[in-house]
């Protein structure tokens, strides 16, 4: 078995952090939910977060993330079945933007978050090139299976954390607060968010 690289590994991890921390469809997701329903809802829906970076995580240490890079017409549907999925949550955001819920939020059992969570990056296959740009960090071509074991554990176990920081974060009482006041402009600017990330997807599967 040949050594594990920790210098390595922590630069893989440090990577895979900033990835998994920056703006984007399933963070802001996150936040929101967290803001508007809670921590437990929102660790729920960030654990569904984490599988899904799971999902993508095997494909690209398995080497099938080069190969799906590859095949163009494959990568091509993956990309509009994920722009239209994000589209449809931009519509979701935008009605609740726009519509008054009567009696408060709307209750979603916990299982439900688990799964929208885990759809909306099962649904991406950009994921699977965040992998392949943190596990390239850490790794040689020449390395082994416990290299590459050890370096998607790290990056798995830095997504949950990631998430659950999210969650821990927005589901601040004082952030609870400010969301409520602004709720119209929040649910409008992740309904954009959500829109003109669809659309990215949809575009860059159309011009291959």
């Amino acid at each position: 078995m040949s050594e594990i690289d920790l210098g390595a590994l922590l630069a893989t991890g440090l990577a895979f952090f900033i990835v998994a921390v920056s703006p984007g469809p399933a963070t802001l997701s996150n936040a929101t939910i967290a803001m508007s329903h809670g921590r437990t809802a929102s660790l729920v829906y960030g654990a569904g977060l984490s599988c899904g970076l799971i999902f993508w995580g095997l494909i690209a240490a398995s080497g099938m993330g080069a190969i799906l890079q590859s095949s163009i017409y494959l990568l091509s549907a993956l990309k509009v079945v994920g722009g239209l999925y994000l589209l449809w949550l931009a519509y979701l955001s935008a009605r609740s933007a726009w519509t008054q819920a009567p009696g408060g939020p709307v209750v979603v059992h916990q299982q439900k978050w688990f799964i929208k969570g885990l759809l909306l990056n099962v649904s991406n296959p950009k994921s699977v090139v965040a992998w392949m740009a943190a596990l390239s960090i850490g790794l040689n071509p020449d390395d082994g299976f416990w290299a590459i074991a050890a370096a998607t554990t790290v990056c798995i176990v830095v997504g949950f954390l990631a998430n659950a920081l999210y969650s821990v974060l927005f589901s601040m009482e004082g952030m609870m607060r400010a969301y409520q006041y602004c709720k119209r402009w929040i649910s409008g600017a992740v309904a954009g968010l959500f829109a003109f990330a669809g659309m990215g997807l949809i575009r860059s599967a159309l011009s291959r």
